[in-house]
């Protein structure tokens, strides 16, 4: 009898070790999929692998978390939020070239905050972490770009690109905005 105890026990013990990794991987699972929305599942697509995928999520966050990401100054934040509008104004004029200009426009206050801005795939990555819902909007709007410049681009196109990349700006210019309104600690305890 002690034997047959002694197995049991060590079944019950294993089926539940089985069952809280199963239930710490789901939950970490939820964790990504809450976090990422959207980018989550364009991950998990792309791999083709769950696992996969949100190895590749979890990768992202610790690349980001070792850059030195930080919102614009209050003074840059203002000077790009000026050339915004003037991107904006000046699609009716020249489309293409308003989209050429969101582009760098982006890149600049990319580069401004500390994102490495060298390879493309790589910036959409490393902006996912914190801005998932922006990332494919910016992708969108860097495959129209592309496209505009082999001349492949409608005028519908490149309107849907300009209000892509400026979900991208305002989520650039709303960090600054969240960083120099939000109260600093000793502010919080006066």
């Amino acid at each position: 009898m002690g034997t047959v105890l002694t197995i049991v026990i060590i079944v019950v013990v294993v089926l539940a070790a089985v069952a809280l990794l199963f239930m710490y991987q789901r939950r970490r699972s939820g964790e990504l999929q809450q976090r990422f929305g959207p980018e989550y599942e364009r991950t998990v697509e792309e791999s083709g692998d769950r696992r996969g995928a949100e190895r590749e999520l979890r990768s992202r966050e610790r690349r980001v978390s070792k850059l030195d990401i930080t919102p614009l100054s209050p003074g840059s934040a203002s000077a790009y939020e000026a050339e915004w509008a003037e991107v904006r104004q000046s699609f009716v004029d020249r489309p293409a070239g308003a989209v050429a200009d969101a582009d760098r426009l982006v890149l600049r206050m990319m580069r401004e905050s500390g994102y490495p801005v060298d390879e493309f795939d790589q910036r959409v990555n490393d902006i996912s972490v914190e801005h998932p819902e922006v990332a494919a909007h910016y992708r969108d709007a860097h495959r129209v770009a592309v496209a505009d410049s082999r001349g492949e681009a409608g005028t519908e196109d490149l309107r849907q690109a300009v209000t892509a990349y400026g979900q991208l700006v305002d989520a650039l210019l709303h960090d600054s905005t969240d960083r120099h309104t939000r109260p600093t600690s000793a502010e919080e305890q006066a």
